[in-house]
């Protein structure tokens, strides 16, 4: 019986946690509120990762990753937008992105500080996505969404809405 509780209490430690979090997950970020994203603590949920910007045709976005967001957060789907400035196309400081995708869209979902997502600059988890999809984000709202245990990686262009078919059958079939 000790060993067991000795062994549950490691698996639930941040060490153990980590052990069991594959390498797309292990990465921390820290939201435009300066809060710190742990990627290991969505091992458990369908993860759907754009890369964002605020003056692009398609931020109008926005609104329907809200909205997945909202409807399906409680049984395990995760959005996380990563603002990036890679296309030319985004406001200039975390302050300002936070408030504009708040005021204008009504962004609840946790979005990272920016910070490239393409190139060699681009930050590890974007890289891992590529590598794991052999798809490099083209242009602002690409997407990926992270399945199984992060496990499964599918690339969506940023002309494919949040809520196409293709994505929704995905989400909806790995959802509590």
């Amino acid at each position: 019986m000790r060993l067991f509780v000795i062994l549950f209490f490691a698996l639930l430690s941040p060490a153990g946690f980590a052990e069991n979090c594959p390498a797309l997950l292990t990465h921390q970020f820290k939201t435009l509120q300066g809060d710190q994203i742990d990627m290991c603590q969505y091992l458990d949920k369908t993860i759907l990762v754009v890369n964002t910007a605020s003056k692009c045709g398609f931020t109008p976005q926005f609104e329907k990753l809200e909205k997945l967001y909202s409807k399906y957060k409680d049984k395990g789907l995760m959005v996380i937008g990563f603002p990036s400035n890679d296309f030319r196309q985004e406001l200039k400081t975390s302050s300002e992105i936070g408030s504009f995708c708040k005021l204008t869209y009504g962004v609840k979902f946790p979005m990272a500080e920016s910070g490239s997502v393409t190139g060699k600059s681009a930050n590890q988890l974007f890289k891992q996505l590529k590598a794991a999809t052999g798809q490099e984000p083209q242009w602002n709202f690409y997407k990926y969404v992270i399945t199984d245990h992060g496990r499964k990686v599918k690339a969506f262009p940023s002309t494919t809405e949040p809520d196409d078919p293709e994505i929704m059958n995905i989400i909806l079939s790995t959802l509590k």
